[in-house]
């Protein structure tokens, strides 16, 4: 077999990308130059992302008459699925870029390598190492969520949810402890759980990520059959709607969706799957650009402002400030809105500082 260097020069605006049947048909003209080489290459305006450069490695020779297509009956049933994942993957991280989310879902590492059709192919890009910390535990989380999924599906998850435990009002809550000492409500961490609740904790929040935050559902599970009465938070990284019928499942009262991780559908798709469950919301931004999108999004309730940036976890207090003061603040008033003050908050002057700013309620832990 020969084989061939294939130079595939690319506009943005000459270029179209669409899913169908599976697969990714790119709209081209083909130059074909038999040489000893086997590497194909995209090149493009720099303007045009996620894609890079692209692998080809030549399975047979095939006459081209200036297109290409591929029968999806070529391909294993296998590859076709994780074709599909990854292209809901790559639209995923597009829409997100879009609405100013810098954390992609998945590293675009491209379609799966034994890709049947006239070439195998891997997308080759220099992002498929995590850019921050966030990032590295989105992708980690990604994985583990399928992997969870494969162990218990979404159907025995609702079946499971008859013998739940009743959810128990998050934000009543802090409204109450707030409105009785004058302070804001505290969400306190579950490692002194009893202590907090003796002391007048209004909730308590529970981390279920194991791997970067030593975590568990099993902790989650376990705190809410201890007897306490606190409504729980379950703190997860949550990318998959399963995730929320897990926590309920496991006794959560309210879980956390972060702002730097969702693009706007999914918050709107999982807040009303929240309300279907009796899940209270925490719906979690850092900056001006995450508290806009979210203030347009109906029905959130419970909104926490994180001082830490998940991207370097530095923390800044101000930023609770920052985003309640102007316009903004406005609209939480006028919305009814709730707000929570998180991490950085050790003493009492930090506090005072932020309920100065408006905040309901303050979350003691420190992640």
């Amino acid at each position: 077999m020969e084989c061939m260097n294939v130079m595939i020069s690319v506009r943005t605006t000459s270029f179209a990308a669409k899913p169908t049947h599976g697969l990714l048909f790119f709209q081209h003209s083909l130059n074909l130059i038999p040489q000893k080489s086997a590497v194909f290459k995209l090149t493009q305006t720099p303007n045009y992302s996620p894609f890079k450069q692209l692998l080809f490695l030549p399975i047979k020779s095939q006459q081209f008459d200036g297109s290409a297509t591929v029968s999806e009956t070529t391909i294993p049933e296998g590859d076709v699925v994780k074709v599909k994942e990854w292209e809901i993957s790559m639209f995923h991280n597009e829409v997100a870029a879009s609405q100013g989310i810098k954390i992609r879902r998945r590293p675009p590492t491209g379609p799966p390598l034994h890709y049947v059709g006239p070439f195998e192919f891997r997308l080759q890009n220099e992002g498929n190492t995590p850019r921050n910390i966030l990032e590295e535990i989105v992708w980690n989380k990604d994985i583990e969520v399928a992997q969870m999924k494969e162990k218990r599906s979404l159907v025995a998850l609702k079946k499971q949810l008859d013998n739940a435990p009743p959810t128990r009002d998050f934000i009543g809550a802090l409204k109450e402890a707030n409105t009785r000492t004058g302070f804001p409500g505290l969400i306190a961490e579950v490692q002194i759980a009893k202590a907090y609740e003796k002391g007048g904790a209004a909730c308590l929040s529970v981390l279920t990520d194991q791997k970067f935050f030593q975590g568990s559902f099993e902790n989650l599970e376990a705190i809410r059959s201890s007897g306490v009465q606190c409504p729980l938070l379950c703190k997860e990284f949550v990318i998959d709607a399963w995730q929320l019928f897990y926590a309920r499942v496991k006794g959560a009262d309210a879980i956390l969706l972060i702002a730097a991780v969702l693009p706007d559908l999914d918050i709107k798709y999982m807040i009303k799957i929240c309300k279907l469950l009796g899940l209270t919301a925490l719906v979690e931004v850092h900056d001006e650009k995450e508290m806009d999108r979210v203030l347009e999004i109906e029905g959130i309730e419970l909104v926490g402002i994180n001082n830490r940036d998940l991207g370097t976890f530095k923390v800044d207090i101000s930023n609770t400030k920052k985003l309640l003061e102007g316009e903004r603040g406005q609209k939480i008033r006028e919305k009814g809105i709730t707000v929570v003050g998180e991490s950085g908050l050790f003493t009492p002057a930090d506090i005072a500082y932020v309920q100065e700013a408006g905040v309901k309620a303050v979350s003691s832990d420190d992640c």
